[in-house]
């Protein structure tokens, strides 16, 4: 079997094998694969920072639909979109995508910092500075009571 491929005004034939169906039908297995790894990884790590699926797309900039097929496997998001999932995650591509571990020692103090974060990124700056006072508060207090 022969694939014409045509550029401009000229065509080259090359040979249809099963090579290029074996290569194709890899690729396709792979990127389920990588999207139930992301899907996985997506429930793990809202559910680490306490976040629904709905507020997870809401921070996002994403609809729930449409966020909700990157939790199942079904869709692959951009890059862009990735980008932004990610930084509300508090995470990588690369940890998403089970490229790379996360390097967290899974204390509950680790766990507890990470949701700090994500949750201060939420605040506006006059808040922050509101929560930044208590934590220093609550440490002077400790300190005084040692």
């Amino acid at each position: 079997m022969f694939i014409e491929i045509t550029s401009g005004a000229t065509s080259t034939y090359c040979t249809y094998d099963s090579t290029i169906v074996t290569w194709t039908e890899q690729a396709a297995s792979e990127q389920i694969v990588l999207m139930q790894v992301l899907g996985q990884k997506l429930r793990a790590r809202a559910k680490e920072l306490g976040f629904s699926n709905a507020e997870v797309a809401r921070r996002a900039g994403l609809s729930e639909r449409r966020y909700g097929f990157y939790v199942t496997g079904d869709r692959e998001p951009d890059l862009s979109t990735l980008l932004r999932i990610c930084k509300v995650l508090a995470t990588t591509p690369n940890i998403l995508l089970g490229l790379s571990e996360d390097g967290k020692e899974g204390s509950s103090r680790a766990a507890l910092l990470e949701r700090l974060r994500a949750a201060s990124r939420a605040l506006s700056e006059h808040d922050l500075q509101g929560l930044v006072v208590q934590a220093e508060a609550l440490v002077m207090h400790r300190q005084r009571l040692k």
